[in-house]
Order: C-alpha cells, then structure tokens, then sequence
C-alpha cells in the first residue's frame, strides 16, 4: 500500500485525535486503563511509520482540558503511563532523529509528569526528521482565549496597535507558533467532530474520519487515510479551474 502513496504529496502537518481507547477495553471485557495501555502501541507504530514516510510533523490528542473531568484513578493511570511511556520510548524517538515538542497549559500537569516530559524534550531538541507534538492538557478554546488576553495585553502597553493584528498575529501567539497548520486531521472510533482540538490549526484541514478504535489503528489504516487525503482536491476558495 505503501507504494501507492506519492511521497511528493504529502501532508506536511498530521494531526489525530486518538480516540476509543475505553470503548476497546469494554470489548473486551477489561478495565479502561487496558485499552489505554493498548493505544501505546498504536501511538508507536503510527510515529514510527509517519518518520519512515517522511511527515514532518505529527500531533497527537493525547490528554485535552476536559479529560481532568475523568475518574481520579483514571486520570492518574494516564499520567503514570505517559511518564512509562515516555522514559520507554526516549531510545526510539532518537534512534528515528524525532524531535518531541508539547502543547497544552503544561502547568497543569503533574511534577513528575512535567519533569519527566521536559527531560525528554531536552534530550531530543537537536532531532530534526521529524516533530512529534503531544497535545497534553490541551484545549483550543483555552488557547485562543490565552492568544487574545497576550495580544490585548500588547495593545494596551502600546507594543502593537489594533491596524497590527492579523492572522499571523494570532499564528504567533498559539501555542503551536512553530507549526505548519494541519493538512489532515484523523479521528479514530467512529465519533465525527473535532473535540476542541486546533480549531485555528484546523482551518484548512482535510478530515478522515475511521471507524477503527485507536488501539486497533495500524500501519495500512494510516496509509488508507493518506491516500484519501491525496485524492482529495484541496482549493483553499479557489475554483478547480484556477487550480488546474
């Protein structure tokens, strides 16, 4: 399937949101905590492949503002998988030269968490086949609002003025600033929307949605929403006459 891909037509920005994990588990009967243990290797196999293809940059839902509404348990397994998961997967990012960079009010995470997190940023920033972005205590609407707050604080210190602002302003105060905006946007488990995840970023974006729960995603399920993506006309306003 690989071969069916065009490598010069490919999404410089993919996003996921990675979504299913408790309903796999339900399936089969287990706790949640299994089917988020299971979704590791999905995030595995997906960052992995994503490198050998040659994405440049890949980000992933992992934790949004919401999730601190879950269960206390489950919320606290999660941190303590991602500080596993994290101190595991060190060897792998930097073996595959990938850079991992994270978005979010990363204020809000555990000590342990965020220690742990910013070691393994350190230990990866000089990587540059590809960034990986976790999107941990993410919210897009928390992001915009923190956006405006910082620009009308420049405004009333007379840094810039209102005939300064524009698009790029905006760009500039998110925390995704060094990023390209999202080419494609894949959600796994069958839900259609978009879950407060980069509304801004998202803007052009094509979007996939599979039925597939994000613990099941694999290899040839990447590549099929790839191949969509390139088999797509993305016109950005302009009519495929003007394109062609």
């Amino acid at each position: 399937m690989d071969k069916e891909i065009d490598k010069n037509k490919l999404p410089k920005h993919i996003a996921i949101i990675m979504d299913g994990n408790g309903r796999w588990a339900k399936k089969q009967g287990l706790l949640r905590v299994a089917g988020h243990e299971k979704g590791t290797i999905a995030v595995r196999e997906t960052v992995e492949n994503c490198a050998k293809l040659g994405i440049k940059n890949l980000s992933l839902y992992a934790f949004s503002t919401e999730n601190w509404n879950r269960p206390k348990l489950e919320v606290k397994t999660l941190m303590k998988l991602l500080v596993s998961s994290l101190k595991k997967e060190l060897n792998t990012l930097n073996k595959n030269n990938i850079k991992l960079n994270a978005i979010g009010n990363l204020e809000r995470l555990p000590k342990k968490v965020k220690a742990e997190l910013e070691e393994v940023i350190q230990a990866t920033q000089n990587n540059s086949h590809m960034t990986l972005t976790l999107a941990l205590s993410y919210g897009a609407r928390e992001e915009l609002v923190s956006a405006i707050k910082n620009i009308a604080q420049k405004v009333k210190e007379n840094t810039i003025t209102l005939e300064d602002i524009s698009e790029n302003t905006i760009d500039n105060y998110l925390y995704t600033h060094n990023m390209p905006d999202v080419d494609l946007l894949i959600r796994t488990s069958g839900e259609q929307r978009i879950s407060n995840f980069m509304l801004w970023q998202i803007a052009y974006a094509e979007l996939y949605f599979t039925p597939i729960l994000w613990p099941d995603f694999r290899k040839e399920n990447l590549f099929e929403a790839i191949i969509d993506y390139q088999n797509r006309e993305r016109r950005f306003g302009k009519t495929s006459e003007q394109l062609n």
